[in-house]
């Protein structure tokens, strides 16, 4: 058996990493190629690893096993509690180079970067308009989506 004699004889061509089955290095392969094999049955969301997919089925169940000690707060995700832990720490190890207003998580910083770069990198499907933060492209398509079931 390979797995007990540590022979690895599936090598990726891209980077030299090496695998017991070949089935792993199909797998692998995604990081090089960006194909995402891993499909969720409920919104057809892909993902690279089946453990990012196994991690996103909470959306789904509003499974949400990681609570705050301190408030009570759940979350789906391990590291979701971990970000939500920093506002009773009060720790903010982000800082804006432009205004120095400090954040809890980086992508907080980011977000707040696109004030001033001006960015909105996310467009409306339905119409030309930009945002600079995906919940309120979020929120401005739920209009476009009321508006056609009144169509």
């Amino acid at each position: 058996m390979k797995i007990h004699t540590g022979e690895k004889p599936f090598t990726c061509d891209q980077c030299a990493k090496s695998f017991t089955k070949k089935h792993s290095l199909e797998i692998h392969s995604g990081v090089h190629t960006g194909k995402k094999q891993f499909a969720c049955n409920e919104c057809g969301k892909t993902f690279l690893w089946a453990s990012n997919l196994k991690r996103h089925l909470t959306v789904h169940t509003r499974e949400k096993p990681h609570s705050c000690s301190v408030c009570g707060k759940s979350f789906s995700l391990l590291c979701n509690l971990q970000k939500h832990e920093k506002i009773h720490t009060g720790v903010r190890e982000y800082m804006c180079f432009e205004c120095e207003k400090t954040f809890t998580t980086w992508s907080d910083l980011k977000n707040h970067h696109r004030i001033h770069t001006g960015e909105k990198p996310y467009k409306c499907s339905h119409c030309d308009k930009r945002f600079s933060l995906s919940s309120n492209l979020k929120t401005h398509e739920r209009i476009h989506n009321r508006e056609a079931a009144h169509v």
